[in-house]
């Protein structure tokens, strides 16, 4: 019995059909089809969670530009005069606070070194001016 649905087995595998499996790429960049471009860069878009902070500079009127521009050429007045009544006429070695930073100057073999500390965030930056 086991010997016919072998032999049974055997005959109706020879007319079994396969096909050979092949892969096509579908993005163009790897040899896929050209016409998918476009409907990949739209997926891709369409996505895409960021936006661009300068996009929205374009959109401010003049005026808008000439308040910006005033703004920060007053702080950066407002804080030149902070530094210079701290520090004097130039830099000295030393510790001073400026609000929320710490900064530490001192002279080393390399150079001025001045370490800047912003003592909400823990974030320090070190600055070394060569001799």
């Amino acid at each position: 019995m086991k010997s016919i649905f072998t032999i049974i087995v055997l005959l109706f595998s020879f007319y079994g059909y396969s096909q050979q499996l092949t892969y096509k790429p579908i993005n163009p960049a790897f040899g896929g089809d050209t016409f998918n471009y476009q409907w990949l860069l739209s997926s891709a878009n369409a996505q895409n969670s960021f936006k661009d902070p300068e996009a929205d500079r374009d959109d401010r009127s003049s005026l808008g530009q000439f308040a910006d521009n005033l703004n920060r050429q007053l702080l950066n007045q407002l804080s030149r005069g902070l530094f210079d009544d701290q520090l004097g006429e130039g830099l000295e070695e030393g510790t001073f606070t400026f609000g929320s930073l710490a900064l530490e100057i001192f002279e080393t073999l390399e150079g001025l070194v001045i370490n800047i500390l912003d003592t909400n965030t823990g974030e320090q930056t070190q600055i070394v001016i060569p001799n």
